[in-house]
């Protein structure tokens, strides 16, 4: 497969080795991002349903564990990122505030509460799918790692984890048709995640939904317009958010042959696919601030979808997922909560696959 490039600079100027970009320095600068906002409950969007005057309070009452970080499920990927960043550098400076922060959200007596929200009958259906999605991510990332802690951590966690898990099997089912726009509602994204978790803990129920409904929603997809892309408030591309999970539901062959339909072909029959990372030209707007995610997310999808492609091909994608983390990386720390309750997860989860591509 050959792939026909929109740059803006040439290719041969962006090839650097992937090993070593998330560094300790980057590490520290990000956990103090999370750390800083996973307390910070003001600035805040609830997004609760109200169902009497009884629940007007304020949120950390109903939501003791993630109440931070502007929105619930920004609080839950900045506890993701802080897990993450404590396996990579354990001796870190930070190290120990890190533990004292997870300890103090993750205990179970919050937990409880959050699971009590989650049950209320206006409620049942809160950040579908995103917010789950990263919930599951976080409990994978615990999971996965042996530590003491961790299992502490893990287990005060599991009665939301398999509430998640459950509203997963009991909403896919229904699910007649995707969404796929390139924010919160996308449920390509919302199915990767999940299915990282199911497949690090072995749950083939969860398993064998997301990939029945993942062959079901895009198996049959030709033509991806991509050229449409990106919308002004994108964080996730619809289309290499899609081409993503399916790399991860797919054999190897048979995803090589459903890229070569899913992307449009240019001239002389070449795929194109985007690579020109997106321009924000005022990040104090919170919606718009949103592009520098969907560089990140770009770069983790193109990493991804590298690792299923031949040698040729993933060099071409490891490339373009590099020049979009470099456009934007440096942009995280400018002052703005818009986007620095957010994006340094983006940023770390996007450095982290493009790491593991040259492993």
């Amino acid at each position: 497969m050959r792939y026909l490039f929109i740059l803006f600079f040439s290719v041969s100027t962006l090839f650097v080795n992937s090993q070593g970009l998330l560094t300790e320095d980057k590490a520290e600068r990000f956990a103090g991002m999370a750390l800083k906002c996973i307390h910070q409950e003001y600035p805040n969007k609830p997004g609760e349903v109200l169902g009497s005057d009884r629940d007007v309070k304020p949120v950390r009452e109903y939501r003791p564990a993630f109440y931070g970080c502007f929105d619930w499920h920004s609080a839950v990927h900045g506890h993701w990122m802080l897990v993450k960043l404590l396996k990579r550098f354990p001796d870190s400076p930070d190290a120990a505030q890190i533990k004292d922060a997870l300890s103090k959200n993750l205990r179970p007596e919050n937990i409880t509460v959050e699971v009590r929200f989650f049950l209320d009958s206006n409620n049942r259906t809160f950040e579908r799918p995103y917010g789950w999605a990263w919930l599951l991510k976080l409990a994978e990332e615990l999971h996965t790692w042996d530590h003491p802690q961790a299992r502490e951590w893990e287990t005060a966690l599991q009665p939301l984890t398999e509430l998640i898990v459950g509203n997963y099997l009991d909403f896919l089912p229904k699910l007649v048709y995707p969404v796929r726009a390139g924010e919160h509602s996308n449920t390509a994204f919302g199915m990767a995640f999940a299915l990282d978790y199911a497949r690090a803990t072995q749950n083939k129920a969860l398993e064998s939904t997301i990939a029945a409904r993942a062959r079901d929603f895009y198996m049959n997809d030709k033509n991806c317009p991509i050229s449409w892309e990106p919308s002004g408030f994108d964080f996730l591309s619809p289309c290499f958010t899609e081409a993503e999970l399916m790399s991860r539901v797919l054999p190897e062959e048979e995803f090589r042959t459903w890229m070569n339909q899913f992307l449009p072909s240019g001239p002389n029959g070449c795929p194109v696919f985007l690579n020109e990372p997106a321009r924000v030209v005022d990040r104090s707007d919170g919606k718009l601030v949103h592009l520098d995610g969907l560089n990140f997310s770009r770069a983790w999808a193109y990493a991804r979808i590298a690792s299923k492609l031949e040698p040729e091909s993933r060099d071409a994608f490891k490339r373009a997922a590099l020049l979009h983390i470099r456009h934007s990386i440096g942009t995280i720390s400018d002052g703005n909560y818009e986007g620095e309750h957010w994006l340094a997860t983006f940023a770390v989860y996007a450095l982290n696959e493009t790491e593991r591509l040259s492993e």
